[in-house]
């Protein structure tokens, strides 16, 4: 048996979840529909219904390096001036298909847009142009490529870390492509590396922890978390700052490592609360942990949000919501997509609901099919950015929550936005870069 091959019943076994992101339904043919949903679930605290929204001024980042933009995960409010337009579109290999599934967020950086797509191949794009520089496939050429789908990429200076769904580790030179070390864990990684100084952090689908040298690749210490028997088809990429690794795991556990020798700092759960079915009952955390100003903020699939102390892991609150998306913090606000399609801003000092406003969940509403999946926010411009399965970035007033617009995309969309030099990258489902400004 192939040393990865038992783990792909795990990622598979969340069949209701994976059917929500499915490859197979087309983004763009049939009758449009209204972005919003006719119900809300989700009331604003009346405490705090009058105060005003106040965000830091938007600043222009030139690049998003790692998979959630800096290890920390905390990219505030970025510069993105105008209204959205195509700007170009590269094909960057092979998207999903109901036998793989392009996971992987792009990264930028030093002035290119590196992709890894379905079948385990990395490519290298200018940033401003879409012009292709280089492709490398990472698949082992003894194994079939559409086996080891996942992992991620990360830029640190010249090099490119890459994790894939074979259970390897590479550095590669990020000018042209060249192997510098590649290290076989032996299981497979459904999630980009974390990068910071002299080490690599990645986590494994058993969820393991591996800090390895950018040296050379040698493991330098792991830790282990509770093995889960079923879990989302992606996990999430560690959170770095001020010496801790913040590591969520898919059994919903979430610890805090120190960086230098993997020793707990502190730890807690985030496990389902009071869900009837199964899908909803997974406890994986998919969205990544963002790291802010002393604060760890995280939300898991099975229904609880938290934020934490970082130096000594005390709860500070706690909400009843469930997601697989990323928060997005900025200032004294914090912004998520729920697992009920609900755009949310809480105040990040307590975690009390400022305002909720739902998305479409469904193309066809009446008959709950054809399932929409929304991906975000990216804060940028004085907007939230959200962008979809079917093909619709909207944009979202971060003060009310008021829907300002919507782009027809030209595809569906298969991972959360990025944004560096005030561009936006898409990757679609049929791993296609749009790059719109």
């Amino acid at each position: 048996m192939r040393p990865w091959s038992r783990w792909t019943g795990l990622a598979l076994a969340a069949l209701a979840v994976a059917a929500c992101e499915g490859a197979s339904a087309p983004p763009l043919p049939g009758k449009r529909i209204s972005v919003l949903t006719l119900e809300r679930t989700l009331e604003p605290d009346p405490s705090i219904a009058r105060d005003a929204v106040r965000l830091p001024k938007p600043f222009a980042n030139p690049d998003w390096p790692q998979a959630a933009g800096y290890p920390n995960h905390a990219m505030h409010h970025l510069a993105a001036p105008g209204n959205l337009a195509l700007l170009w579109r590269r094909a960057a290999g092979t998207g999903s298909a109901s036998e793989r599934r392009l996971l992987a967020s792009p990264v930028v950086a030093g002035g290119r847009i590196y992709v890894l797509d379905s079948r385990v191949q990395v490519s290298a794009i200018d940033a401003e142009n879409g012009r292709a520089y280089w492709h490398r496939p990472l698949a082992p050429k003894e194994e079939d490529d559409e086996a080891g789908y996942g992992g991620g990429v990360a830029v640190v200076g010249e090099v490119l870390y890459a994790t894939t769904g074979f259970g390897e580790v590479w550095a590669i030179a990020a000018g042209n492509g060249a192997v510098l070390w590649r290290n076989k864990i032996g299981v497979p990684f459904r999630a980009a590396p974390t990068v910071v100084g002299d080490r690599v952090f990645a986590v494994s689908l058993d969820n393991q922890t591996h800090a390895l040298s950018t040296e050379d690749g040698r493991v330098l210490w792991t830790h282990t978390g509770v093995a889960e028997d079923a879990g989302l088809l992606g996990i999430s990429a560690p959170a770095f700052d001020a010496g801790l690794v913040v590591v969520p795991y898919s059994s919903g556990e979430v610890f805090a490592l120190r960086a230098e020798n993997g020793r707990v700092a502190w730890s807690d759960s985030l496990l389902p609360q009071g869900k009837s079915n199964q899908a909803e009952s997974l406890a994986s955390i998919t969205g990544k942990p963002v790291i802010d100003r002393g604060r760890v903020i995280a939300i898991s699939h099975g229904g609880q949000m938290a934020s934490y102390d970082l130096r000594t892991g005390a709860q500070i609150w706690d909400q009843q919501l469930g997601g697989s998306q990323t928060p997005w913090v900025a200032g004294d606000y914090v912004y998520v997509i729920t697992n009920d399609g609900e755009v949310v801003c809480l105040r990040r000092s307590d975690g009390r609901l400022r305002w909720a406003t739902p998305l479409a969940r469904w193309l066809d509403d009446k008959k709950k099919s054809l399932p929409i999946v929304w991906y975000g926010p990216l804060l940028a411009g004085d907007r939230l950015l959200a962008v979809s399965s079917r093909g619709v970035a909207l944009s979202i007033s971060p003060y009310t929550g008021e829907v300002l617009g919507q782009v027809i995309l030209p595809d569906g969309i298969a991972v959360p936005p990025i944004l560096a030099n005030g561009t936006m990258y898409l990757v679609t489902r049929d791993a296609e870069v749009l790059a719109y400004r």
